[in-house]
């Protein structure tokens, strides 16, 4: 009994010495990481963030200097230097991941300032051609001259109006394929079905040929290094598929695109429909319909269409 209080004393002291400066910006970012059940995806963004954040600043950098007079100038002056080429809608990503990391520091009581305060949100330009035709959508998934995994990856992302990043951690055993669905670990953390139709239907099937676990997308090859079990199909050894690189076989079969315009056209397309408000936002998981506001804008050839079946002239003939 006195042997263990003798070892709980002495590794209080050891952990009193080793924070009497505070944490660093490594075991800060560690413990926010570890407080908040972020689902894979969303664990992948955070990750790269912030250790984009410990290179900049110092990965032993005491957070106690975040409080420093000159702290907020400093951080500003290197986000704008790291991200000054980065998409807007990038950059007001990682303002809010750097804010929201220094709101749970503060919460701990590690820092009592907000360094973020010099980062400027920048507003992102609404893009209303960002929804792809119909008529593109069909010629896209016809094409001969792509692979199988690449034509069931893409149109599985249009008929679910899923994210890419949660269509690529599907595993097999998350698929309901008589039913036309499966589990996603959706961008809050919850967990929800996602549907398709006949199209994605008739090719999943072909795409795994006989596998029954195991990630439903592989690589092309066999890895060249060490992959985690759960990234790695059991049967051929190959593993999951990287969003950098079906984003790069994508923009390389369509330069003028990107991945996010399946989901942003399915959503599109479902709203010109006549598809109500709660099943848009069931379908896209949106927590709200501001977020959704964006997707759900009917495209111009949408509104022609309406203009043209309302001509007064139309009606008479």
């Amino acid at each position: 009994m006195q042997l263990a209080a003798a070892t709980t004393m002495v590794s209080s002291l050891v952990r009193h010495e080793r924070w009497q400066h505070g944490p660093t910006l490594t075991s800060g970012v560690a413990a926010f990481l570890a407080e908040h059940d972020l689902s894979p995806s969303s664990q992948r963004v955070y990750t790269s963030a912030l250790r984009e954040l410990k290179d900049g600043l110092g990965a032993d950098t005491s957070l106690g200097t975040l409080d420093e007079p000159h702290a907020a100038e400093q951080l500003a002056v290197w986000f704008r230097k790291r991200y000054q080429h980065a998409a807007p809608a990038t950059r007001v990503r990682h303002v809010a991941i750097l804010r929201s990391v220094c709101a749970f520091w503060r919460k701990q009581a590690w820092i009592a300032t907000d360094p973020t305060a010099g980062l400027e949100r920048p507003k992102v330009p609404l893009d209303r051609t960002r929804a792809l035709t119909r008529e593109r959508i069909a010629i896209l998934c016809r094409r001969n001259d792509i692979a199988l995994r690449e034509r069931a990856f893409w149109r599985l992302l249009y008929e679910t109006a899923a994210r890419a990043s949660e269509i690529l951690s599907l595993d097999i055993e998350d698929l309901d394929l008589p039913n036309k669905r499966a589990r996603v670990r959706s961008k809050g953390g919850a967990t929800e079905w996602v549907f398709w139709q006949t199209g994605t239907a008739l090719l999943l099937p072909r795409l795994l040929a006989g596998r029954s676990s195991g990630p439903v997308f592989l690589a092309a090859r066999l890895p060249a290094r060490a992959v985690p079990s759960v990234d790695r199909c059991p049967l051929t050894g190959r593993a999951r598929l990287s969003y950098r690189r079906a984003a790069e076989l994508f923009s390389k079969a369509c330069p003028d695109l990107t991945l996010h315009q399946l989901r942003h056209s399915a959503l599109t397309h479902a709203a010109e429909d006549g598809t109500n408000t709660p099943i848009l936002l069931a379908r896209s998981r949106h927590a709200s319909v501001r977020s959704l506001e964006r997707y759900a804008r009917p495209g111009p050839e949408a509104v022609a269409r309406h203009v043209a079946e309302h001509d007064p002239a139309r009606r008479r003939r």
